[in-house]
């Protein structure tokens, strides 16, 4: 929309039009501050504050902590998507092996070394990025912009799968436990959960994660209950077991041979990569954890890795151990759950209370798609890669565009597929793992280049090299076994999704081009020697310019009003919003770090002006809404100069299409309907941008 959002990332990104200046320190208003007069909520806003609940203040000192997760807390939020898995991974592996069921002990074997490796590498990457270290921005900054564009897109898809499959997987349990009467009913159901965690989601992160810890710590006893005393009632008969599958692998080695022993092997190993689909959302999520965020981030990875490696490996083994066998009626887990259970006094209510718990963990797992996919599209958005709303923070500070956009995805993949996990499935995890690859590789190739600095980087690369053969094997065989299948179609929509991010980004670049070329015209400019400073006339007519940062759009407004008004305004006023956004929502020092950067912007304005021989002064405030911001303010500078005429910039391209609309935001016009609707006067002054 003006020139911040579409200007390099100089100053603060801010989402609106233009910016904007404040007078003394007397007259600088927070963003909790309304203007005097201000209409009552509307009926929408009534509304929406009851469910989503009211504003939060980015400027109190105290809200991080409060928004923050813990590492229990954090495991709960970010672990689900995971642990969840349990309920299909293990199975599919499992049912993979076909009458080889012998392999599943080396298969649990797998299973648990590949959670540890994978979380150990990531433990590094939190290391490396304390910040926030997810797939995009480790492959962005260890293999390039190019590299961490595919990550991003790929994660992206990959989060609305994980809801999409979630919840139908979910719906899937919960209504096998209901008379088939009812399953008309799954479908709606499914669409109805997705809408309710948009809303939680809304009301901001640690809130929704609170709502579902029943649910996770429900799942973790029924299942521990379970493969506990799988493997303790099975222990005296494992030693034959074990026999019976060595002597099996002999016979199938001289029968098959050792190469289609390992091919089936690694089949059913990539089959159930589902499994650890959910490990990279902690170096993802880590700027909603407690400080110190890296310790935090270790401790609830440690947490993650410990409960997925047991209750999936245990699970695994318990098949064996029992002797389950697939029933195309019942899930595999509810067949271990009824033996296990068979002889107890309450075993109906504990197989009820464990796929009850799987179904809802299920939709607890579909968590993880919205607390971290906003997260990456912020990120990227930062970047250019999409449209730049995208880094926006709500009033609960949540980035509700990305929110509302992963939600609204998953419900139409959901519907398309009619809920049918088995269509579903098939487009799942190849994405995540070509992720996992490129921050392997990335990881591998940063040890490297700093071998002769850190002393420890042999270890450290022996990790991140060991993810990487882990990660990479399973990708080629998750690709190989599930392309034909419909994985083909993941594969397309990422890779449609990378060419529209090239025509978003390549749209940026070229709006950035003449935006700079403004910035050397008029930013380089040479002030004249202040002689007199103009005395502050309240009742004289005045110029209030909003701007974003000090460029050539602001500047080429500045310098318009004497070209077309003469000398009839007598002081200028300069009105900017500091805009807190994912990008600078990140601590208390960040938001000061942004307030002074924006008085300083402003500064540059009054000493512009002043040097023009007029009065001149700034207002601004800090907010995640610039629009309410600016109105807020506006209303208050009108109070204090009743003459007063508004000004703005904007760019204006030859043809106004959607994507221009969709890329730049418009809040010069946005603001100019509210203030004329207030009985106020602006003026636009347009721009004109070729690209």
């Amino acid at each position: 929309m003006g020139p911040a959002r579409l200007r390099p990332v100089t100053a603060s990104p801010a989402l609106v039009d233009q910016p904007a200046d404040t007078p003394p320190a007397a007259d600088v208003f927070g963003p909790g501050e309304g203007p005097i007069g201000s209409a009552p909520a509307s009926t929408w806003h009534q509304l929406r504050s009851r469910f989503i609940g009211g504003a939060r203040d980015p400027l109190d000192p105290h809200v991080f902590h409060q928004i923050s997760l813990v590492a229990f807390l954090a495991w709960v939020g970010l672990g689900a998507d995971g642990l969840s898995s349990s309920c299909y991974g293990p199975a599919e592996a499992y049912l993979a092996l076909g009458d080889h069921h012998f392999l599943a002990v080396i298969l649990a074997g797998l299973m648990g070394i590949t959670v540890f490796v994978i979380s150990a590498s990531y433990a590094q990457i939190i290391e490396l990025f304390p910040t926030g270290g997810g797939g995009y921005l480790v492959a962005t900054h260890l293999l390039g912009s190019g590299a961490g564009l595919v990550s991003g897109c790929a994660l992206v898809i990959d989060y609305v799968l994980t809801i999409s499959v979630s919840i139908a997987s979910g719906a899937d349990a919960v209504f096998s436990l209901l008379p088939p009467d009812l399953h008309v009913y799954k479908l709606g159901a499914a669409v109805a959960v997705v809408l309710l965690l948009i809303v939680m989601n809304m009301r901001g992160v640690k809130e929704s994660v609170t709502l579902l810890l029943p649910v996770f710590i429900l799942f973790l006893i029924t299942h521990a209950i379970m493969i506990g005393v799988a493997l303790i009632t099975r222990a005296p008969a494992a030693p034959a077991i074990v026999a019976d599958a060595y002597r099996e692998s002999q016979q199938a080695a001289g029968s098959l041979g050792i190469g289609a022993l390992f091919i089936m092997l690694m089949r059913a190993y990539s089959l159930g990569g589902g499994t650890y689909t959910g490990i990279e959302a902690v170096s993802n999520g880590l700027q909603i954890l407690r400080e110190p965020r890296v310790a935090t981030g270790k401790r609830t990875m440690l947490y993650m890795a410990i409960s997925l490696a047991v209750v999936s490996s245990g699970i695994l083994l318990a098949y064996l151990l029992i002797g389950v066998e697939h029933n195309p009626d019942q899930t595999m887990n509810a067949i271990l759950a009824e033996r296990v259970s068979a002889s107890w006094p309450g075993g109906r209510a504990f197989v009820f209370l464990t796929l009850l718990s799987e179904g809802a963990l299920l939709f607890v797992a579909a968590q993880a798609g919205f607390l971290d996919g906003p997260r990456v599209m912020a990120n990227m958005a930062v970047d250019s890669w999409l449209p730049r709303r995208f880094y926006q923070l709500s009033d609960r500070l949540v980035t509700q565009n990305g929110i509302v956009l992963i939600g609204g995805a998953a419900l139409a993949v959901l519907v398309w597929a009619r809920g049918a996990v088995s269509t579903l499935v098939v487009l799942y995890s190849i994405n995540v793992f070509l992720t996992f690859t490129l921050s392997q590789l990335g990881m591998c190739r940063h040890w490297w280049q700093v071998r002769h600095e850190d002393r420890t980087w042999l270890r450290r690369f022996a990790v991140n090299g060991l993810g990487l053969m882990l990660t990479s094997s399973i990708l080629f065989f998750t690709v190989m076994l599930k392309f034909t299948s419909g994985g083909w179609l993941t594969v397309v929509l990422t890779g449609l999704f990378v060419l529209a991010c090239l025509g978003i980004k390549r749209h940026y670049t070229r709006t950035s081009v003449v935006l700079k070329k403004l910035d050397d015209a008029l930013t380089t400019l040479p002030l004249e020697p202040v002689t007199k400073v103009a005395e502050r006339k309240l009742d004289a007519p005045t110029a209030v310019f909003l701007v974003t940062g000090y460029n050539g759009l602001g500047l080429h407004a500045v310098l318009g009003v004497p070209r077309l008004f003469g000398g009839h305004f007598k002081n200028f006023v300069f009105v900017s919003v500091g805009v807190i956004d994912s990008s600078q929502f990140k601590g208390a020092a960040e938001v000061e770090h942004l307030r002074a950067r924006t008085q300083q912007e402003l500064q540059r304005y009054v000493d512009f002006a002043r040097s023009m021989g007029v009065h001149s002064e700034y207002w601004y405030s800090l907010g995640t809404d610039a629009i309410e911001e600016l109105d807020k303010l506006c209303a208050e500078v009108a109070k204090k100069f009743p003459r007063a005429v508004f000004f703005s910039g904007k760019l204006v391209f030859a043809k106004e299409n959607f994507l221009t609309r969709l890329l730049h935001n418009q809040a010069a016009h946005t603001i100019q309907r509210r203030l004329q609707f207030a009985g106020l006067q602006m003026v636009v002054l347009p721009v004109r941008a070729v690209v």
